[in-house]
């Protein structure tokens, strides 16, 4: 029998994200994303037992940009996602692809000894993991 070939989420995932503080706008947040050219805030821990948070373009879009709130008036505490689902950087591409479909994922933050070291999304698990799983 043939051993199936495994792509870990560390071999597909972008290490392009930003860390910020809960306590900073989402002002300052866009102006962070536009020029590292991010799509993934992530919230750093207060304290160590606390968990990090996670926002994307579409948090920033549904809950500042459709209610008309001013993004400089909001923090990021406000709108993150925390707990986040996160992703070891083993892990195979096809669990990662279930992991998502399950709990309704797009990204999840790959971490590592407690470090957030990238970003694996669809677009990755697609383009970069099954295309080297069928090559």
């Amino acid at each position: 029998m043939i051993p199936k070939k495994v792509i870990q989420a560390q071999n597909v995932m972008k290490p392009i994200f930003i860390e910020m503080d809960g306590l900073n706008t989402v002002q300052e947040a866009l102006e962070r994303l536009r020029n590292e050219e991010a799509k993934v805030v992530i919230v750093k821990k207060r304290h160590e037992h606390d968990a990090h948070g996670l926002i994307l373009l579409s948090d920033i879009a549904k809950k500042v940009l459709a209610k008309d709130r001013a993004p400089e008036r909001v923090n990021l505490y406000e709108i993150m996602a925390k707990p986040m689902l996160t992703v070891p950087p083993e892990m195979d591409v096809r669990y990662c692809a279930r992991l998502f479909d399950r709990f309704g994922l797009s990204v999840a933050p790959v971490l590592k000894d407690d470090e957030i070291i990238g970003i694996v999304s669809y677009s990755e698990l697609v383009l970069h993991g099954l295309c080297e799983l069928v090559e």
